[in-house]
């Protein structure tokens, strides 16, 4: 038991509302512990500057859930009273309400107001009601519980790699309060699809769970210069209709959910963000409190699995209209998808931008966009690799301050692109030529020219995107669509003849070399042709 801010309030040792269990960074000129409980995170906002969850599904699904809290705890979780832009400016200006507010409805808000009405629905190991839990599953389900390595994707389960450690299932390390909580929140968001503990309830018996909601996906956030500003960044306004009382979280709803009946549709951005999972866990604790000793996971909803229209994707159009997250990918960088993020959807082809992308400049013109992600097989149980990048400080929002600079953000990207692919064009046919065998696979000098040439070109794309001229009224954006072209050719170039120069010593390697190489000097000589040609290519791809 520990005693909290001196009130004389006892909480059980796995509350999350008051135990330490978010690792943080304080901003400079403010000292804390490494770790707080939701209270202190949210007293504190302002003076911490930014999460520091190593792992980035878990950093992205805590964001969500602390942005559901942050619209419960100033009542930004509806649209009126007036105008929810300028609720939300005042709290800029005034900070968060720490005192308890009594709302209409009877909920209250503020953040002592909020954690003390719900305060017995964030203990982690509750009996009756353990936080995102079903307590049911001990019964329910069978004795082919998951473990504590199952349960932490970064250790060694299954046919998943051990990442940070060297893990004994004889002799496990049990995971403590934090680790077993951003595991939980993880497995609700990222989790994968397929076989695990068997759940019988009634008439129903099986194994099988669905893929959770961000399986696979990459998840794209605000952040600014501390966490109250990065939490209002990330908000996004309710529609009209939208109403406390039905729009719940899942630790705000009275009884536990039915498995076999429909599973719910989010009735808001709280239920959005919080109430989509397709798994159910149950975490057994150890006998000191602190720990978790196994866990229970498997099939939440035996309906049909609901996608969200989530707000902080990229979703591309597939060749029949239908939507689909961009999916993470280790080897691509985040200035890829720079003009997709900034920019409005052009047509119905094009990619349609997070929704967060409309509000977040409204809190502050001076922020980076940070990419949360898990490259995972989206219908198998493997995971690969996190995704975790952040942009430069984005000056402004170009679409609003430079009406010019729409254009030349997406040709920067789309030149960006263009010398990429050509490149990885000349390395095969290179490839293919010099060794006369198709079966010969091109990987090694695929890899090593993505190697040298990815990084240089995203160097070349901030360096070109920070001269755009943003001031008011301005005709010329400054950008030179040429220099720009012989800048990424001429990296491309750098990167082909460091990786192909090694065989053409012999004629018939410098044969292969200087013949593929016409690939990537074609895209020079007439770049607007080739980025036509690549359109075209991609179209046909999609129909």
């Amino acid at each position: 038991m520990s005693d909290h801010g001196g009130r004389g309030v006892t909480t059980p040792a796995s509350n999350l509302i008051d135990q330490p269990w978010i690792p943080v960074e304080w901003a400079d000129g403010y000292s804390g512990p490494p770790e707080v409980g939701l209270r202190g995170l949210f007293l504190h906002a302002r003076e911490i500057r930014t999460l520091l969850v190593a792992e980035a599904p878990a950093h992205s699904a805590l964001l969500r859930l602390l942005y559901a809290l942050t619209a419960r705890i100033t009542a930004l979780d509806e649209a009126g009273p007036g105008s929810w832009g300028d609720r939300r400016e005042e709290i800029l200006e005034q900070g968060l309400c720490e005192q308890s507010i009594e709302l209409p409805d009877g909920r209250k808000a503020g953040i002592e107001g909020y954690f003390d009405q719900w305060s017995h629905r964030f203990d982690l190991f509750d009996r009756d009601r353990p936080w995102l839990q079903d307590p049911r599953l001990p019964d329910q389900c069978d004795s082919s519980t998951a473990g504590v390595h199952k349960l932490v994707m970064s250790r060694a389960a299954g046919n998943n790699l051990s990442w940070f450690g060297h893990w004994s299932h004889d002799h496990p390390v049990l995971p403590n309060l934090s680790q077993a909580a951003l595991s939980l929140l993880t497995w609700h968001y990222w989790g994968a699809p397929g076989a695990l503990s068997r759940r019988a309830v009634g008439q129903v018996s099986h194994h099988y769970a669905k893929a959770s909601p961000l399986r696979a996906a990459l998840s794209y956030h605000p952040q600014c210069d501390n966490l109250l500003l990065t939490l209002l960044a990330g908000l996004t306004p309710p529609d009209g209709d939208v109403s406390r009382q039905t729009d719940l979280c899942p630790w705000e709803v009275e009884g536990l959910p039915d498995p076999l009946g429909p599973m719910p549709q989010p009735q808001g951005p709280c239920s959005r963000l919080t109430a989509c999972s397709q798994h159910a866990l149950y975490l057994v604790p150890a006998q000191d409190g602190k720990h978790t000793a196994d866990a229970y996971i498997t099939w939440a909803h035996d309906a049909e699995r609901i996608r969200p229209q989530d707000d902080y994707l990229i979703w591309d159009i597939g060749k029949d209209g239908e939507t689909f997250p961009r999916l993470a990918a280790s080897s691509r960088s985040l200035w890829r998808d720079i003009d997709a993020l900034l920019l409005k959807q052009l047509d119905d082809s094009s990619p349609i931008q997070p929704k967060v992308m409309d509000h977040a400049f409204d809190v502050s013109e001076y922020l980076r966009i940070r990419a949360l992600g898990f490259e995972q097989d989206a219908s198998q149980a493997a995971n690969h690799q996190y995704v975790d990048s952040a942009t430069p400080v984005l000056l402004s929002k170009v679409e609003q301050d430079v009406v010019s600079a729409e254009r030349p953000v997406r040709q920067l990207r789309e030149l960006g692109e263009l010398f990429g692919h050509r490149l990885e064009q000349a390395t095969k046919e290179a490839w293919l030529k010099y060794t006369d065998d198709k079966k010969n696979d091109p990987g090694a000098w695929l890899d090593a020219v993505a190697a040298k040439y990815w990084p240089s070109a995203e160097d070349e794309f901030w360096s070109r995107f920070r001269q755009l001229t943003r001031s008011d009224g301005a005709v010329d954006s400054g950008f030179d669509f040429e220099a720009a072209c012989r800048a990424f050719g001429w990296h491309a170039l750098e990167a082909y003849e460091a990786v192909t120069g090694s065989v053409t010593r012999t004629s018939r390697g410098a044969k292969a070399v200087t013949r593929a190489k016409a690939i990537i000097l074609a895209a020079l000589k007439d770049p607007h042709k080739a980025m036509e040609q690549s359109k075209t290519k991609r179209a046909a791809k999609q129909s």
